[in-house]
């Protein structure tokens, strides 16, 4: 075992300042990096050293993989974290940093090719026994789309095979829509992803969307952590996440769980994981996906079960075993995470960047907020509109929405509009207090 002396954060904003933290409680030096709109922001603040990495849009700083490399041979560190987003889940980044001597906190460049293109990762989990969405393989072309489409049957989801993050999929109703989705389908996914692949799956109606949280050390060791519910999302984009799943039986908890367990073995996966599965009416659960990173919604977990799930990755990627076995890993209550976006709902969901001329964080029992924000900073146009999570724990789940409901009249910020009071509201909705919501639920609410 090597212990991690000097780690470059190849990342920004709130999962930043995550890892600095996380860094310096573990006795770890942690090196910021930042672009020309970030200079003055907490995370470079907190960093035992800063590294300017290039201008303001992403291409040319958390996107520039030679830069990032040349920040990290400057500050002669032993180690890059990703982060999530970015480069996080980009194998060649992961294989760059381990050609270069240093150690990747995240899984091997080969299981990140296995797991990160979504048709490969549905091959992958039926060789593990791990139950998929019916659906097809890559299709490159009208001809073979129409095939697949004949086959499986309507409803239909169009995905981009390289795609993430809820970005390049396209609902089908019919052969007709079909045919007038795919030009565009295929475009985004070359523009996002650099790749025009897609692939079809069956829509699932009504279903959940439940995940669990792996992590996996060189040892042969692989825990989970339990489950997530993110059913409540926007376009795909998750906005509340719950632990533990609620009203998930034991049963079905046991069988995801196992199944993430069973595919991060087949892989030889290793670090902090997340794999995620639909789950029908009747409990059918059927695999989607697999993000090879740590997930914006791991506080919620870190709340329910009291492992750090970031000092772990740093035990990992130092050579250490995971500091807890599986049988001591138990639910202790339940959490609720609230993203909390510049973003102004009441104008279709507008980016609201600007100076934050005020800003005020909650408090009490079992009540964390992850933020980068202090008062008179700026919220920059060229990245993501997240802002801060929100995250609130109870000894049920009860209480833990009580807690949220209260934070959020304590929370306050001005100078840019935010979702704060959208989840004041949303927490309010019958529905989603008696849960479980699926995850159209809150796109039929925001339509009526």
């Amino acid at each position: 075992m090597t212990a991690l002396r000097r780690v470059l954060v190849a990342n920004r904003g709130e999962i930043a300042v995550r890892i600095v933290r996380a860094c310096r409680v573990a006795g770890v030096a942690a090196v910021a990096v930042y672009s020309d709109a970030d200079e003055h922001t907490r995370w470079v603040r907190m960093a035992d050293e800063a590294l300017h990495i290039g201008r303001s849009p992403a291409q040319k700083s958390y996107l520039d993989v030679e830069g990032l490399l040349k920040a990290a041979k400057a500050a002669e560190v032993d180690a890059v974290h990703p982060g999530y987003g970015f480069l996080a889940e980009n194998s060649e980044f992961a294989r760059s940093v381990r050609d270069a001597g240093l150690v990747f906190i995240g899984p091997p460049p080969e299981a990140i090719d296995l797991m990160g293109n979504k048709a490969t990762a549905r091959r992958t989990a039926q060789s593990a026994g791990v139950p998929v969405v019916p659906g097809s393989g890559p299709c490159s072309d009208r001809a073979q789309a129409e095939r697949a489409a004949a086959e499986l049957g309507y409803p239909l989801l169009v995905k981009a095979a390289a795609g993430g993050g809820g970005r390049g999929i396209r609902p089908v109703r019919d052969a007709r829509e079909l045919g007038d989705v795919l030009p565009a389908a295929q475009a985004e996914a070359q523009a996002a992803f650099g790749d025009p692949t897609i692939y079809l799956e069956r829509a699932i109606p009504r279903a959940r969307h439940v995940e669990v949280q792996v992590l996996a050390d060189e040892h042969g060791n692989v825990r989970h952590l339990f489950e997530r519910d993110c059913s409540v999302q926007r376009r795909r984009q998750k906005l509340i996440e719950e632990a533990p799943a609620p009203q998930l039986s034991g049963r079905a908890r046991r069988a995801i769980a196992d199944a993430a367990v069973r595919l991060a073995e087949h892989v030889g996966y290793r670090n902090a994981g997340t794999v995620e599965f639909l789950v029908d009416a009747d409990e059918n659960f059927y695999f989607i996906e697999m993000n090879t990173r740590i997930q914006v919604e791991h506080p919620i977990t870190e709340a329910i079960t009291g492992v750090d799930l970031v000092a772990e990755q740093l035990r990992i990627s130092g050579g250490a075993p995971l500091s807890f076995d599986q049988e001591s890993v138990e639910v202790r209550g339940a959490a609720v995470e609230l993203r909390i976006n510049a973003e102004d709902p009441r104008r279709g969901f507008a980016p609201t960047p600007g100076q934050v001329t005020a800003f005020e964080l909650p408090g009490g029992p079992g009540v964390r907020f992850d933020t980068w924000i202090d008062p008179g900073d700026r919220v920059s146009p060229f990245y993501d509109s997240l802002i801060g999570k929100l995250v609130c724990w109870g000894a049920d789940r009860e209480q833990a929405h009580a807690r949220a409901r209260q934070a959020l009249r304590e929370f306050r910020a001005e100078g840019i509009a935010t979702t704060a009071d959208l989840h004041g509201r949303l927490l309010a909705e019958p529905d989603l207090r008696r849960g479980p919501v699926h995850t159209t639920w809150l796109e039929h609410l925001l339509s009526e």
